[in-house]
Formats: structure tokens, C-alpha cells, sequence
């Protein structure tokens, strides 16, 4: 024992020790000659043996200066500003006469695709990182360490850091489009009395339109933003929506390029609306005749839920604020012009809502958090059910993670199933949802695998196409969600999506899946249950049309 402390006493004369760190670098922001580069250091003591350096240039800093926590050192302060809207704590140029300036011997200058750092403590190097060998270097990426590792998952220039959260004893109202979703969103909007904040990709629904607009002459706060940049760029009929929006005095703000700076997101894809900041009202669908078709009529089959909790709601409310209120959401005011034609196709439904108690909630927050959906899936010890819009592979010899992690899940004898859309654009090319199903198919085969996949059937079954992006684990979890099952949309957009610990919420989508799975077969022990749900949905419309009624009248 004595000789053991005695080899630690020995190990710290020898070895130098330093209490700071790089932990966050940007090499390649998006001001012009990247003027708004940075680095981060992290620790707590005196820097006076600190020095930074790339080999070509590097700093030091001045004698007896002490620091605590994270701090920022600059290229240019003013530049970092304009780029970060705060000053960084010291800048290697003088461009500030309020932020104190490093010594510089030769001026660093961190190369976009090629370089590295180093840290020194008394001249002996402590720590280095460099790139491409340790980090993958991309326009306005922003380098973190995190637990020892470095970019955990690409962070941009703007992005949120947002941490998983779980919230207990939460309520669900599940819900499906076609079937149900335009009941419910009536519903959950016409109750609002205070706020309503929406965020959306495409908004191109005049009767959502209209009960913003109903809340907003109620006295409630109402707020939107959507997508500046959609595929396709913003239609006709949804411009007509923000025009009208706009004329309500509702503010719709757009996510989009501004000065220069991109948008820190590739696209605002979420679908959500923060309700009372009580609520939480999200699903996978835009706000279109499409997404959230009218009841009776013909739509897109996606999944969604209303989620009532207030610590939840709090939870999008500070994200949904976040996204509102950076600099690169700006007003959009929209132009008079026609409106979204109405379906014409009618429908039975099949699925109305049913309201849930005390589940488990867990928000997933595209970049932030999305992780959760690989945990998720790696949970997974019974059965694992799929419904996607579409799976796009990471390259030719890669397979996109989450269906990697589904047929690893199948080989420890999960029965997994994939149900992918059969929509024209989805099955018209030749690496599409035909040639995915039938890989996976192939994988199956070849291994002997409890795992499974189909192109949904969308004439038997009445839908217009499969825009979901659910999964349900184990009759127990289920994803509900905007992330698509691609690159881009859990690394790169601002999705949002809820993972529900609850078998009976569970179970409800079970019981979509199945009817999309195979629309000819017999539910899951529907019968007069089907009835019974039917019955208790409309009472708890007419209830909430009565407790609306009182108040307006109190």
C-alpha cells in the first residue's frame, strides 16, 4: 500500500497536469474569410502556462488571468457577435475595445478542411485535436467534446442543446389520420384560451387557419412558424394561409437564410403545437387537407397525440421559443390567392380517438435528441412494428442506422415488421420502397430472421399514402413523430416527436398498424369495442363543446 501511494505521489511530479481544456471549436463559420471563428476552453484556475497554438499560430494568455467554467476566446469579438449575438470573453484580434485581448505571436488561423490544435501547459503538449483524423469538418459545424468524445452528433452554427427529458403520469389522446385527427386538432384548438404556439413545416389548411384565428379573437396568444425553404418552395395556397393569418394579426414567422447566415436547421420539419402551456398537440402530419383531411373524407395515414402535462409542455414551449425567436426566424406576411382545394374522396373511419392516463412521456428533438429513437429500438425484446413514409439507406453498403439496429434486434429473435408506403413518387425509381422491402426481405431470407417487410396496400385500405414515421415496440412503447427514417432529418432538421411508454397507447396504434398491414384482415378483437370507442369519443366532444359553451356565456 505504501509503495502504491508513494507511485501516485511520483506519477504527479511527473506527469504535467493542466485543469483546462479545448472543449468546442468552429473552423469554418459563415462570415465571409470565417472572421466569426472560435474556441471554447473549459476548467477552473490560473492560465498563466496555457497556450494555444496550430503549429503556425497560437496564443497565450495575459499573466494572471483566472477563469471558471467555460469561456470563449474569439478570432474577432465583433464578428462573433453578429454571428452568436453575445461577446466572446477574450478575441485574438483587437476588434473590441470591451473584450480583453489574448497575446498573439503569429495570428492563428484555423484551416476550413486541414489543420489541428494543440493545448500546452508550461510548453508540454496536454491536448490535441485535429482534423479530418478526429473531427469531420463542414460549414458552420460547431466541434464539441462531450464525455470524452468528440461531435456526439452534428451540431451547427444556431442549433439548441437540448437534453432528454421524461415526464410521468402524463395524459394521451391518440389519434390517426384520416380517421380522427381532424376532430381532435378542432377540439384541442377551440379549448385553448390562452396561447396556442404552432410550428409546422407546410400550413396550407384554411380550416386550421380559421380556429387560430377563432383562439386569437378569443384573446388567446397565438403564434406560428413554419418552414421558409420547403421542397418545392412555399405554395400558392399556403402563402394565401399566412396572408390570412397575417390579416387576423396572428404573427407567422419563417425559418430561413438571413444576411448571409444560414438557417441552423436543413429544414424546420416539426409538427406540433404547444397548447395553454399545458398541452402539447404533435403529430407526423402537415397542416394540409392531406395531413388532416376532414372527417369522412380521404388523407394520408399518419399517426399523432395530444399530451397533457404542463412540466411537457413547458418543455416545447422553451424549444418552440428557441427556434421563434433566433435570428434566422423572420416575418413572412403571405399574399392573397387561392385556397387549398378540400378532398373529394370519401372515407369510413375506422380509428376515433381514445384518451390515455399516467403514461411515461419522453420528448425526441431533431438534432438534439434524437438518439433515443436507436435506444428505443435497442430495448426492444418481443416485437418491433415500423410504418415509414420511406427508409433511405446512409450509402450503397450501408444501411440506414435505425434499420440496422431493427434487423440486429430480429437476429436476437425480435419478430420485427416494415411497413413502407407504395405512393408513386416512393416506389417509381429504382432504389425506392420496392427495392427497400425487398433487400430487407432478402436479409430475412438469407439469415432466417423473424423479419419482415411490405409496401402498403393503399386501395384496399382507402388512404392516399403512408406519411408516418411511427414504431411500436413490445406492445409497451411507441414512437410518434415527424423524423423521417434518412440522413437528414434526425441529424440535420428540427423534428419533433414524443416516445409513449403506455401499452394501452401502444396498443391503439397496434391496431392501426395491423389494418395497414394487412387491410383484409380482422382487427385485434374489435367487435363492439369499436362501438364503445365511438360512443365514448363523441361524449367526450360533446363535453368538451359544453365546457366551451359555459364559458363563453359565463
Amino acid at each position: 500500500m505504501k509503495w502504491i501511494r508513494i507511485f501516485v505521489i511520483l506519477l504527479f511530479l511527473v506527469v504535467p497536469c493542466c485543469a483546462f481544456q479545448i472543449t468546442e471549436f468552429c473552423p469554418d463559420p459563415y462570415l465571409s474569410d470565417d472572421a466569426d471563428e472560435y474556441i471554447v476552453l473549459s476548467g477552473s484556475g490560473a492560465l498563466n502556462e496555457v497556450t494555444i497554438s496550430d503549429g503556425e499560430g497560437g496564443f497565450r494568455f495575459p499573466l494572471g488571468t483566472v477563469a471558471t467554467g467555460k469561456f470563449v476566446i474569439a478570432r474577432n469579438a465583433v464578428a462573433f457577435k453578429e454571428t452568436h449575438g453575445q461577446l466572446p470573453d477574450f478575441e485574438w484580434y483587437d476588434t473590441s475595445s470591451v473584450v480583453p485581448d489574448v497575446i498573439s505571436g503569429d495570428k492563428l488561423r484555423m484551416a476550413n478542411s486541414r489543420d489541428e490544435l494543440m493545448l500546452y501547459n508550461d510548453g508540454t503538449l496536454i491536448q490535441q485535436v485535429s482534423w479530418p483524423a478526429d473531427v469531420r469538418t463542414r460549414e458552420g459545424q460547431i466541434h464539441y467534446l462531450e464525455e470524452g468524445i468528440w461531435d456526439k452528433r452534428p451540431l451547427f452554427i444556431g442549433q439548441s442543446r437540448f437534453i432528454p427529458a421524461t415526464f410521468n403520469d402524463v395524459s394521451v389522446t391518440a389519434f390517426v389520420s384520416p380517421d380522427s385527427s381532424e376532430g381532435v386538432f378542432a377540439s384541442v384548438l377551440a379549448s385553448a384560451q390562452r396561447s396556442i404556439h404552432v410550428n409546422v413545416y407546410e400550413f396550407t389548411s384554411t380550416t386550421i387557419a380559421e380556429e387560430l384565428i377563432d383562439a386569437k379573437n378569443r384573446g388567446a396568444d397565438v403564434l406560428v412558424l413554419v418552414e421558409g425553404g420547403p421542397v418545392g418552395g412555399i405554395s400558392s395556397e399556403e402563402k394565401m394561409v399566412l396572408y390570412s393569418l397575417n390579416q387576423n394579426e396572428i404573427p407567422v414567422y419563417q425559418m430561413a437564410e438571413v444576411n448571409k447566415i444560414k438557417a441552423p436547421y436543413r429544414f424546420n420539419h416539426a409538427k406540433y403545437a404547444v397548447i395553454d402551456a399545458k398541452g402539447v398537440l404533435l403529430t407526423s402530419e402537415n397542416f394540409k387537407a392531406s395531413g388532416i383531411p376532414p372527417i369522412g373524407f380521404k388523407g394520408n395515414r399518419g399517426w399523432g397525440v395530444y399530451v397533457e402535462d404542463p412540466e411537457l409542455a413547458a418543455y416545447f414551449e422553451d424549444i418552440f421559443l428557441s427556434d421563434v425567436r433566433m435570428k434566422n426566424s423572420i416575418p413572412i406576411k403571405g399574399v392573397a390567392g387561392p385556397a387549398e382545394l378540400p378532398p373529394s374522396i370519401t372515407y369510413v373511419p375506422e380509428f376515433p380517438p381514445q384518451r390515455f392516463f399516467g403514461a411515461t412521456v419522453s420528448p425526441v428533438i431533431s438534432p438534439d435528441t434524437s438518439s433515443q429513437i436507436l435506444e428505443l429500438i435497442n430495448s426492444a425484446q418481443e416485437s418491433i412494428e415500423i410504418e415509414q413514409a420511406y427508409i433511405t439507406n446512409e450509402t450503397a453498403t450501408t444501411l440506414n442506422p435505425y434499420l440496422a439496429a431493427a434487423i440486429d434486434a430480429s437476429r436476437r429473435g425480435v419478430h420485427v415488421r416494415v411497413l413502407l408506403d407504395s405512393y408513386w413518387y416512393n416506389t417509381e425509381d429504382e432504389k425506392d420502397n420496392d427495392e427497400m422491402a425487398a433487400l430487407i426481405n432478402r436479409i430475412a431470407a438469407g439469415e432466417g430472421l423473424p423479419l419482415e417487410a411490405r409496401c402498403a396496400e393503399l386501395d384496399l385500405n382507402n388512404i392516399e399514402k403512408i406519411h408516418n414515421k411511427g414504431v411500436i415496440v413490445d406492445n409497451r412503447s411507441v414512437l410518434v413523430s415527424s423524423i423521417n427514417w434518412n440522413s437528414n432529418s434526425p441529424n440535420f432538421n428540427r423534428e419533433a416527436g414524443v416516445i409513449i411508454h403506455h401499452s394501452g397507447a401502444a396498443y391503439y396504434f397496434r391496431e392501426v398498424f395491423e389494418d395497414d398491414w394487412q387491410p383484409q384482415a380482422p382487427r385485434l378483437d374489435r367487435g363492439p369495442e369499436m362501438l364503445k370507442y365511438a360512443g365514448l369519443a363523441l361524449i367526450v366532444l360533446l363535453l368538451i363543446g359544453l365546457y366551451l359553451f359555459r364559458r363563453r356565456h359565463l
